[in-house]
C-alpha cells in the first residue's frame, strides 16, 4: 500500500495518533536533526521525528536550548523531512519565535511549514499558548504543546528540575494541558513531571500525550537521539535509558582508523584505484 506521494509505507498522521490513543497503542518518538539519522529512525519504525531545539545542546554545544535560531531549526528540519517517508516530522519553535504574541507566532509558524516541509510545529507553554494553538489550528497548522519542565524556562526554574510536585503545581500543569487540548492541540508533550500526574493528564484529556521523564502512563514516549545512543554525556537526566554506548563505539572505530593510517595498513589495495 502506498500514499499519494508513492511511498510504500503510509505517512503517520495526527488523526492516526488519536486512534492510537483510543486503541491504547503506544506512540514512539525520537529527536532527529539530520538526513542520515532521520532515514535510519524512519526505517526502524519510529512514529514521530521531533526536530527538537535540543540541537542547540547536542549538536551545537550550547549549555541550554535558548541560542538556536528559527533559521537553524528550519535548516535541520528540511534535512529530517528529506530522510523520512513514514514518520511524522515536527519542528520545535525555538525561544523567541512564539513568545511575542499570536500574530508573530503565526507568521513564524507559516514560514516553518512552507520552508521546512514539517507536518506540524511544537511550542512550549507560555501565557498565550492556548490562543496561539487555537489560531494556528484555525489556519490549518497542527500544533504540539509542551508542558511541565519546559527547557526554554530553565533559568526561571533554576535548572532542569522536576515540575508539578505538590497539589498547586500539579493542578496548574493539569489545567495547562486541558487548555491546550481544548484549544485544539494535536499532541502534548509532558516533560519532567511525576508519573501519577502524567497518568492523570493522559486519562483526562482527549489529546494524545507523549512523555519524557513522565512515567509509563503517557500515550507514548520520546527520547533525545543522542541520549538514546549514548553519544552525549554533558547532561544525563535520570529518566534517560541508553540503548547503546555510542560514544565508545565511535572512539574505538576512529582509533582503529588512526592506527591503520599511521601503520600504513590503510588504504590497502582494495581501497586503491589502479591505472
Amino acid at each position: 500500500m502506498s500514499d499519494p506521494q508513492g511511498n510504500t509505507r503510509p505517512r503517520v498522521t495526527f488523526p492516526l495518533l488519536r486512534r492510537m490513543k483510543a486503541e491504547q497503542r503506544k506512540i514512539v518518538s525520537v529527536t532527529a536533526y539530520d538526513y542520515t539519522f532521520s532515514r535510519l529512525l524512519d526505517e526502524a519504525g519510529v512514529d514521530i521525528l521531533l526536530v527538537g531545539d535540543s540541537l542547540s545542546m547536542v549538536v551545537q554545544g550550547h549549555d541550554t536550548t535558548l541560542p538556536v535560531t528559527l533559521e537553524e531549526m528550519i535548516y535541520h528540519t528540511k534535512a529530517v523531512v528529506r530522510g523520512s517517508q513514514r514518520a511524522l516530522v515536527i519542528c520545535d519553535m525555538p525561544f523567541g519565535s512564539f513568545q511575542q504574541g499570536v500574530e508573530h507566532t503565526l507568521a513564524n509558524a507559516i514560514r516553518v511549514m512552507k520552508e521546512s516541509g514539517a507536518h506540524g510545529i511544537k511550542l512550549e507553554w507560555c501565557i498565550h499558548a492556548p490562543q496561539v494553538v487555537k489560531t494556528l489550528s484555525e489556519h490549518g497548522i497542527p500544533v504540539v504543546g509542551h508542558v511541565g519542565l519546559t527547557p526554554q524556562s530553565v533559568h526561571r526554574f533554576g535548572g532542569y528540575r522536576v515540575q508539578g510536585r505538590g497539589e498547586d503545581a500539579a493542578s496548574r500543569i493539569l489545567h495547562q494541558s486541558q487548555e491546550l487540548s481544548d484549544a485544539g492541540a494535536d499532541l502534548i508533550i509532558l516533560e519532567g513531571i511525576p508519573a501519577p500526574l502524567a497518568h492523570r493528564i493522559t486519562s483526562t484529556i482527549a489529546t494524545p500525550t507523549v512523555g519524557i521523564g513522565a512515567g509509563a502512563g503517557c500515550d507514548g514516549q520520546v527520547l533525545v537521539l543522542y541520549d538514546l545512543l549514548g553519544l552525549y554525556s554533558d547532561f544525563q537526566p535520570r529518566f534517560v535509558k541508553r540503548y547503546l554506548e555510542g560514544a565508545s563505539l565511535v572512539k574505538d572505530a576512529v582509533g582503529n582508523f588512526i592506527r591503520e593510517v599511521q601503520s600504513g595498513d590503510f588504504p590497502a589495495a582494495q581501497h586503491t584505484f589502479a591505472e
